[in-house]
């Protein structure tokens, strides 16, 4: 009996370079690398046994030049202030200093067709309407080493034009504003930031700058636009923006050194705050409270942070290390009183450095009524919303310790009504 063999693919790979042959049993695909300039004549021979035809060849040619077009345009209206058109001059250069006749594309960023040019050709453009558009032109020459390669530029249409700006109207210091250009029309711009102390900053001719006020107050922007191209030529506006100062967060703390076991207090020294907000450093731990305490699951240094804030959003933060130190312990109390007021109407368990715990606690019939892994959840003495008889209830407490040491604690816990 004749075994047939598998069908075999191959792919022969010859760069026309002087280069070896490369041959692909895989997907037919390579790469290679050209190490001189012209024009190379790529010839690909596919091969697979199970095909009628066996072999096929293809040819393809590479053209490898060191030849880079720098991309370079420029624009103007055309016709009355009134129309919306504006003629593209292509101002494109290459070291080698010549272009196919339909080397470049210009996209107009309206939606309209785009169109094909030489690199002395013109074009004369009508925009639908007043706006900002993105104006594109794009080599697509294969001569160029760098095609397909594209420059942009924001173009503002407008038959007259109109200065406008936006920027928050109010900021904390020292505030860093950003401004957004949103005229319409412009080519030019001149912005006056109203802040006398900023000296040689006090002005900009970006088209969207940013500007830091270092002092609070009220500051008056003022923006003129500037468009040859329109009606009316130039056009002004201003803007007023508040800079509101920034509270002060500081902090102190208790007891300095740490004493073992003993929660941390901590002392909001902020000025002119009025909410808070900590970061513990341990298992995300937080609190809002103005002077928390707190108390530290095991021995260590902690990055504690404070938050003040101010009714403008205004935020300053304070960092300090606390030491704490902590025992192990554990202890969980033998009765409870729930469905009362106070402390007692919920039983939990007790104690420092529980890193890990599983706490159950049965009925005399061996049915499990609570279970919880986190120590500050307790027991209201309730199973399934209904408060248990006054009764008395074992429970098995296994425990990891923040040290990794483990332990297990059982006993006895009365209900008390």
């Amino acid at each position: 009996m004749q075994i047939p063999f598998p069908p075999q693919k191959k792919y022969i790979w010859n760069f026309g370079d002087g280069s070896a042959i490369d041959t692909s049993t895989t997907n037919g695909v390579t790469s290679h690398t050209f190490t001189s300039v012209g024009v190379f004549r790529v010839m690909l021979i596919a091969e697979d046994s199970s095909k009628c035809n066996i072999r096929d060849t293809v040819y393809k040619e590479i053209r490898v030049s060191t030849n880079r077009a720098t991309l370079d345009f420029n624009y103007a209206k055309v016709g009355s202030c009134d129309l919306l058109n504006y003629q593209f001059t292509n101002l494109s250069t290459d070291i080698a200093g010549s272009f196919s006749p339909n080397a470049f594309v210009w996209d107009y960023g309206d939606g309209s067709p785009e169109d094909t040019l030489g690199l002395t050709e013109t074009k004369i453009h009508s925009f639908p309407s007043v706006g900002s558009y993105v104006v594109t032109l794009c080599v697509i020459d294969t001569f160029v080493c760098n095609a397909p390669g594209c420059i942009s530029e924001v173009v503002r249409i407008a038959s007259a034009v109109k200065a406008q700006m936006s920027t928050p109207s109010k900021g904390c210091a020292s505030y860093s504003a950003i401004f957004s250009n949103t005229s319409i029309g412009g080519t030019n711009f001149t912005w006056n930031f109203g802040d006398p102390a900023s000296g040689t900053l006090d002005t900009s001719t970006d088209i969207n700058p940013t500007h830091v006020y270092n002092d609070t107050g009220t500051y008056t922007i003022k923006l003129i636009a500037y468009d040859n191209n329109t009606c009316n030529k130039a056009d002004s506006t201003t803007f007023s923006i508040y800079v509101t100062p920034k509270p002060i967060a500081q902090f102190s703390w208790s007891p300095n050194p740490p004493i073992n076991n003993t929660p941390t207090q901590f002392n909001n020294m902020s000025i002119g705050a009025t909410s808070y907000f900590w970061n513990f450093d341990e298992n995300s731990n937080t609190s809002t409270s103005p002077d928390p305490d707190y108390q530290f699951n095991y021995t260590s240094t902690f990055h504690v942070c404070l938050q003040a804030i101010n009714n403008d959003g205004c935020i300053d933060t304070a960092c300090q290390n606390i030491s704490a130190i902590v025992t192990p312990l554990l202890d969980v109390p033998n009765a409870f009183t729930p469905g009362k007021p106070g402390n007692n109407s919920v039983i939990k368990v007790m104690g420092f450095g529980i890193g890990i715990m599983d706490w159950k606690i049965y009925n005399r019939w061996g049915q499990l009524v609570f279970e919880s892994t986190n120590k500050e959840d307790g027991w209201d003495g309730t199973y399934k919303g209904t408060l248990q008889p006054m009764d008395v209830y074992t429970y098995t407490l296994d425990v990891q310790y923040t040290d990794d040491k483990l332990y297990r604690k059982t006993g006895d816990i009365t209900l008390i009504r």
